[in-house]
């Protein structure tokens, strides 16, 4: 089972290459423009075993939030597809991370409905050149380009960077459950017989 994206996404605000194996060793080429939303990034794809490769080249004279939103919806497309029609998945997944003092508690649903249910109290106004309220927005713009249902709590922390960098491998090692394989499942698990 080949479980691929190749992703483009050209507008007049950012023009964005993707490449996301769901099934990889967590390979990761990532320019973004963005130093902390690479290494952000880079993160996912480590603790989600995930291989990615990310160009962007966004309106970064204007500021971080067009690069960062576009880059979530076409990193939920890629998931979406890469998934496919999600036969044998497990669906479900979660993950309590710990990062010094920070606990952050993510779980996914690969229901086809997207929500986010994000709890966090970041106290900075950026992390490094990224906005911190865009953080909020990546993880909406997955949720809804991939159809999932996320959550995301902040149990506990109080430096930004930990909570911010626990959040994206809290996302990676959830999703990274939930895609796996399950020889168990006949066709998809669902009642419904459908997961969308």
């Amino acid at each position: 089972m080949n479980r691929t994206a190749e992703i483009t996404r050209k507008t007049k605000e950012t023009d964005i290459t993707l490449e996301l194996n769901l099934d990889g060793t967590g390979i990761a080429e990532i320019d973004t423009g963005i130093g902390f939303f690479d290494h952000m990034l880079q993160s996912f794809a480590k603790h989600g075993f995930f291989d990615l490769t990310v160009n962007v080249k966004g309106d970064l004279y204007v500021d971080s939030h067009h690069t960062v939103e576009d880059t979530g919806i076409v990193l939920g497309q890629a998931i979406k597809q890469a998934l496919d029609e999600k036969i044998g998945i497990r669906r479900y997944g979660s993950f309590l991370l710990p990062m010094d003092e920070t606990l952050i508690l993510c779980a996914v649903d690969l229901s086809g409905r997207p929500y986010l249910n994000y709890q966090a109290q970041l106290t900075c106004e950026k992390l490094g050149y990224m906005d911190a309220e865009l953080v909020k927005e990546f993880f909406y713009a997955i949720s809804y380009s991939a159809g999932m249902n996320l959550h995301i709590k902040q149990m506990d922390g109080d430096n930004n960077h930990h909570i911010v960098e626990a959040m994206f491998k809290a996302f990676a090692k959830a999703l990274d459950e939930a895609s796996g394989i399950d020889s168990r499942i006949q066709g998809v698990l669902s009642t419904k017989g459908t997961v969308e």
